[in-house]
């Protein structure tokens, strides 16, 4: 978790986006029957985690449901410019690491692609002070 959260950190350094690192074990059995996937649970924690809640509307949530083996992205409204196949090839790379039992690889360079991403389309300012706008350790749900 601290070379998560070092990765973050160095990471925000390169442009205005603020990355968000979640885990959750698994679903409540209820949502299982009520046919919720892992888009939708990333999806509400992104809005849970109030990833969205950054100024230039540049949050990602990295979501990771371990049960069911899933990695979702869900970005911010002023990320939409990303073609959503940019997003989708991160998520692959992370997941297929995952999958070859690299966890702490999969998570480090997927937030490095992401970073370039995000330096890509949400860059430094000249002149303004990077604020962290939301916690850099990854969370638990």
């Amino acid at each position: 978790m601290d070379r998560i959260t070092a990765a973050i950190d160095a990471s925000e350094l390169r442009h205005s986006g603020e990355i968000c690192f979640a885990v959750e074990p698994a679903l409540h059995w209820l949502d299982v029957l009520r046919g919720v996937d892992a888009r939708t649970r990333a999806e509400d924690a992104f809005a849970r985690l109030r990833v969205w809640d950054t100024e230039g509307n540049t949050g990602v949530l990295v979501y990771l449901l371990l049960a069911d083996h899933r990695l979702e992205i869900v970005a911010d409204r002023g990320l939409r410019n990303v073609d959503p196949a940019r997003w989708r090839a991160v998520s692959d790379a992370m997941q297929a690491r995952l999958r070859a039992g690299e966890p702490e690889a999969a998570i480090v360079e997927g937030v490095a692609a992401i970073s370039d991403l995000l330096a890509e389309h949400a860059p430094l300012v000249a002149g303004t002070p990077d604020r962290d706008e939301l916690p850099n350790r990854p969370r638990l749900l």
